[in-house]
Parts: C-alpha cells; sequence; structure tokens
C-alpha cells in the first residue's frame, strides 16, 4: 500500500495545489498530520506553497509539486530520448525526423487498435485509451464532459523528447482521433506551461 507521503505526491500531481485541509480530507487524516507530512517533503524541496487570501484571517496555503519532484515520476529514459532525436535531426533533416514521427504514430495506431475495439461505443473506446496511457506512464485519467469527454494526462513521460521534437504531441492528437475515430482538440498542453494535458473529445471525426 502506498505510504502517506507516496500518497500526498501522487494527489497533488492528479488533483493540482491543494491545502493541508483538503489533503487531510481525500487521505483520510487531520490536517494537523497531513502538515506533519508535508514538512519534510518542503525540506526535500519537492513540495512548495503559495499563499491565497480567504477573506478573513490568514491566508490559505495551497500546496503544489515543484520541478524537482518530476523526477520522482516516469520520464521513458528522457536524456537518451534527446539524444537520439538530436542525432536523427541531424542524419536525417527536419523531413526525415517528421517521416520517422509519422511510422511511430502508425506503429502506435496499430497497437492501440488491438486494445480499442472499433465497434465500441464511445465511452468505452476513451476508457480504453486511458488504460493503455497509465500503463505507458502519463497517469491519465478520463471523465465524461457535457455531451463528449474529458481525458487528462496528468504527467508526461516523454517531455524531454517531446520538447526536442514538437511533432511527437502532434503526433498523439492524430493518434487519439485514429483510434478514437472522434473529433480531439488539446486544451491544456505541458510543454505550453501548464500543469498537465486534457483533451476534449466528442462523436464524429
Amino acid at each position: 500500500m502506498p505510504s502517506s507521503r507516496e500518497r500526498i505526491l501522487h494527489l497533488l500531481k492528479t488533483k493540482g495545489p491543494m491545502t493541508a485541509a483538503a489533503l487531510a480530507r481525500r487521505l483520510g487524516m487531520s490536517a494537523v498530520a497531513a502538515r506533519q507530512h508535508l514538512d519534510p517533503l518542503e525540506a526535500e524541496r519537492l513540495v512548495a506553497y503559495d499563499e491565497r487570501p480567504k477573506g478573513v484571517g490568514r491566508p490559505a496555503r495551497e500546496w503544489r509539486l515543484t520541478e524537482k519532484a518530476a523526477a520522482l515520476f516516469p520520464d521513458s529514459h528522457g536524456e537518451l530520448a534527446v539524444a537520439m532525436l538530436g542525432s536523427m535531426r541531424e542524419a536525417f533533416g527536419e523531413s526525415g525526423l517528421a517521416r520517422l514521427v509519422a511510422l511511430r504514430t502508425k506503429a502506435q495506431v496499430r497497437a492501440y487498435r488491438e486494445r480499442v475495439s472499433p465497434r465500441a461505443p464511445l465511452h468505452r473506446k476513451v476508457a480504453a485509451l486511458a488504460a493503455i496511457r497509465r500503463e505507458e506512464g502519463y497517469m491519465a485519467e478520463w471523465s465524461r464532459d457535457g455531451k463528449g469527454f474529458l481525458l487528462v494526462e496528468n504527467h508526461c513521460p516523454i517531455c524531454a523528447a517531446a520538447r526536442t521534437c514538437q511533432g511527437l504531441c502532434a503526433g498523439e492528437i492524430d493518434l487519439f482521433r485514429k483510434v478514437l475515430d472522434a473529433r480531439v482538440e488539446r486544451k491544456e498542453h505541458i510543454l505550453a506551461g501548464a500543469r498537465r494535458c486534457t483533451y476534449r473529445i466528442f462523436p464524429g471525426a
């Protein structure tokens, strides 16, 4: 079973900044106990807080993960990927790199379609896609969103590579559209400074 420390880090990663009281409610402990777990995490520079005004009284402290904490989550060998992409760009140029990304996307489409039935209703497709992405380290979740669905990826295990090759992100949107046979729009993007990547999914290609 995950420790309280691990559960706090996971909550801040998947739910975003939270007060000690909010963390305590999620973890089934007192706010004092939550703060006792946060103190050593702060000392290790894995968490930090921002003070938010709350009307009367002292500002509320909202705890968040630091950049250092990102190293605790899967990164899919980021340094190696970046080096390889640099070598590919040097050897094949931008057009060659784009072709390699397209081939990767085609291979992913084939692999994903083995687990996402084209005959399934859209909500089952989204659920299956989220399960695949969780296995790959994206800490993915999904939910209904009005007439469509919301896919949330709380972590990007290929972030270093994606910063080097923006085509990887474009390839993923293409992947989702083909596997789901649906309209997909990215609403939040980690590379643009967001905490997570989110995608709105609607019926109809």
